[in-house]
């Protein structure tokens, strides 16, 4: 029983941690609830009541939740300079209590400054956030002057508290939360071959469903690549740790992802277009039973795909080390083409990918965990070593190079136009609340303020608006449920608040509506705490948000407005910048040249393309009414994403061109770095300018282009089929991007055609 119940148990966990990669979602809801925990505790044992509890908790929440520093030196004077800030904060609430205008204009004043300090980073973003709360709290809980010194103990107290349990209870340091993160990037590749592994099997009816999830889990391995991207810097010892590791984790990624593809080929009649793998409802390549000419094709890949994925979460060493070692050797030797079966060439090739992903996830392991036994290596594993440790050299001889950007000034800096816009819509909401309850007016103001977090243009603003009226409707169903579950039972209705905060955390990255349905629940249990609950003050909870996030709409659409088809434009020609970054360097490489930082600019093209993504959402809602727009957004959204992983695998296959044995250099494929550049160019000057001269230029296949001269002469002796393949799928994205864009598109022989406006 034991040895079943062990690996179910590793599979349930290793789900899990891929589910929240780095824990992040687990240990911000445990820091925060148990920092709430804390301070409720040692208030009681202060004798102090409901309301200093109920502030003292806030405040615990606030200080925990606010502070996004990686490194705990920083955090802990972001967290002592808190204190000072939150005591005045709650000092100029009490004071001003029975003075409405000099307290509504205070409040209007700390919310310009608490946005604008948002320009001086992590910290500045922690200190406003704390100003804006505390204040706001002191005007939920009805602080009176003369409870003020104790509302300051209790304020000190929750500091205090947070500090015990940030760097003592609930510990966590970059170091730490990067190597959980390798392990959800390791989990997350294990459920991409999983999922690959049903596309095979799928039958007829099946396979869309089949595709949507290897989309849904390709992007969660994104999403876990760039997670650990963004935590090298701190995580690691040096620098050429951090590249060696972003180096093994994007060839991981680009391997796994080319492997879905291949597949998807490979059961098909024809070659499949990458877009079905990045736009959903995309039309499938017709089917086809290439993968079924011989019975025990199938059979066999079933086998290596799993073997792949035990490679990738399996022990490095122990009692099972002899058994992974020899799955690595025989999948590492399809790379030298040994041991490929007798079939067409597009199955063979998903064995060739096979073979490559099993490459990346050797140097990932290598990465990750340092040398291991290598007594039991096959020629292929120990050739595979040796690129490996020659590319690991050459890592560490490389010298970093930063290039600084621009930074908009005046009312261009974003934080500033949104400290505008939020003191303009907080006004608005603050005499709009204080005609509907001049009690509870705050709420208004709450709700204006939260919907201009993390929101760069007037379509974010509106559809995090509507999630949030959304979420705080079903939370007050279930408020008015629980207070009159929870009666006078104030301890029950504490524990009932430590669970929804921690739900509330868990689940703010993932559902906004959910977030705001915990956020809302909890409110109504601390109404029942301070015995000002009725359904009535709930529903007005509703009014107030609704107002409020009208107000904040009104202001972004009227005050210094960013529209979203502007902000998609900027994002959409940065995104095809950084794309004719990545392609240009690394066709220069494959020429012949020299390239640095190749997968620093890939990471800068991810980056973008998250950007353009996030933005571009409003236009991709489902309640936006302009379905054309939607539709066009989709598609160009999908086709950056394709040419995106092209270029990536562009750039990996560069990176590995002084060590490979199967790819060379071939100066011709200037010519056609050249063509696609000058096409990126062309659509980067409509999108940034609105340039109507421009013409995008199609010709002859690139594989035409470079055929070899002599007829019997092998193609693999100067370049890969697979680069190839890449240039010409890169080549026809461009291209396809040049039709919604309104670029005219000219073929050699034939007049410049105007292609569709957008």
């Amino acid at each position: 029983m034991r040895t079943v119940t062990r690996p179910n148990r590793a599979a349930v966990w290793n789900r899990f941690v891929a589910s929240d990669p780095g824990l992040l979602r687990l240990m911000a809801g445990l820091r925060t609830v148990g920092a709430i925990a804390l301070t409720l505790a040692v208030l009681a044992l202060r004798g102090a009541g409901p309301g200093l509890m109920v502030n003292g908790a806030m405040t615990a929440m606030v200080a925990t939740f606010s502070i996004k520093e990686r490194h705990r030196g920083a955090q802990a004077l972001t967290l002592a300079l808190g204190l000072p800030v939150a005591v005045t904060a709650m000092t100029l609430g009490t004071v001003l209590s029975t003075h409405t205008l000099a307290g509504d204009a205070c409040f209007i004043a700390l919310i310009f400054v608490a946005v604008y300090c948002r320009r001086y980073g992590d910290r500045g973003t922690a200190l406003g956030l704390i100003a804006f709360q505390i204040y706001f709290l002191s005007l939920f809980g009805g602080a009176a002057y003369s409870a003020l010194p104790d509302l300051c103990a209790a304020l000190a107290i929750a500091f205090v508290c947070s500090a015990v349990v940030r760097f003592g209870v609930v510990a966590e340091s970059t170091e730490r939360v990067l190597g959980r993160l390798r392990k959800a990037f390791r989990a997350r590749v294990a459920q991409l071959v999983s999922v690959q592994i049903d596309l095979l099997d799928a039958g007829p009816d099946d396979v869309e469903k089949a595709l949507d999830d290897v989309r849904l889990h390709t992007a969660r391995l994104h999403e876990s690549a760039m997670m650990i991207q963004d935590r090298l810097d701190g995580g690691t010892s040096d620098s050429a740790t951090a590249s060696l590791l972003q180096r093994r984790v994007a060839e991981a990624e680009i391997a796994a992802e080319r492997l879905g593809i291949l597949i998807l080929t490979a059961r098909s009649a024809e070659q499949a277009d990458t877009l079905a793998l990045h736009l959903p409802h995309a039309p499938l390549p017709e089917p086809g039973d290439r993968l079924h000419e011989r019975g025990d094709t199938v059979a066999t890949l079933h086998r290596d795909l799993e073997a792949l994925g035990v490679l990738v979460t399996g022990p490095a060493a122990g009692e099972h080390g002899s058994g992974v070692a020899q799955l690595r050797n025989r999948l590492l030797g399809y790379r030298d083409e040994e041991n490929l079966p007798q079939a067409p060439a597009a199955v063979q090739d998903v064995f060739r990918g096979i073979g490559e992903a099993a490459r990346a996830a050797l140097g990932l392991r290598l990465a990750l965990d340092g040398p291991q036994d290598e007594s039991d290596d096959s020629p292929e594993t120990k050739r595979s070593r040796e690129e490996l440790d020659a590319e690991d050299i050459s890592i560490a001889a490389e010298e970093e190079e930063e290039q600084e950007e621009p930074h908009p000034t005046g009312l261009d800096r974003p934080t500033t136009r949104a400290a505008v816009q939020v003191s303009v819509g907080s006004t608005l909401a603050i005499v709009g609340g204080e005609l509907l309850s001049p009690q509870r007016w705050y709420w208004a103001v709450l709700t204006c303020w939260v919907v201009f977090l993390n929101t760069s243009s007037t379509g974010e603003i509106l559809v995090k608006g509507y999630r949030r009226l959304l979420g705080t409707v079903l939370g007050v169903i279930a408020g008015v449920v629980l207070a009159g579950a929870v009666g006078e039972h104030t301890w029950t209705a504490f524990a009932l608040v430590l669970l929804f905060i921690f739900a509330m955390y868990f689940t703010a990255p993932v559902s906004y509506v959910l977030m705001s349905f915990f956020v809302t629940a909890m409110l109504g249990l601390l109404y029942t705490v301070l015995n000002t609950y009725s359904p009535a003050v709930l529903v007005l909870r509703i009014e107030e948000t609704a107002l409020g996030a009208v107000c904040g709409m009104v202001a972004a659409a009227v005050v210094l407005p960013v529209q979203t088809d502007r902000r998609t434009d900027e994002l959409l020609a940065a995104a095809l910048v950084r794309l004719g970054d990545v392609s240009g360097a690394a066709v220069e490489q494959l020429s012949g040249g020299i390239a640095l930082d190749l997968l620093d600019k890939a990471r800068d093209l991810d980056m973008a393309l998250d950007k353009l993504r996030a933005s571009t959402k409003p236009l991709t809602h489902p309640i936006t009414p302009w379905r054309t727009r939607r539709r066009t957004a989709r598609y160009i959204v999908a086709l950056l994403e394709t040419c995106a992983y092209h270029a990536r695998s562009l750039a990996a296959t560069a990176e590995l061109l002084p060590y490979s044995r199967s790819v060379a250099a071939d100066p011709r494929l200037k010519l056609v770095g050249r063509r696609i550049g000058h096409n990126i160019d062309v659509l980067v000057a409509r999108v940034a300018d609105d340039a109507m001269d421009g013409v995008a230029e199609t010709g002859a296949s690139l594989a035409a282009m470079l055929e070899p001269q002599a007829p019997d002469s092998p193609r693999h002796d100067r370049v890969t089929g697979r680069v190839l393949r890449h240039l010409q799928r890169l080549d026809e994205g461009v291209i396809g991007l040049a039709r919604p864009l309104g670029v005219r598109i000219s073929t050699p022989g034939k007049k410049a055609s105007r292609s569709m406006a957008r």
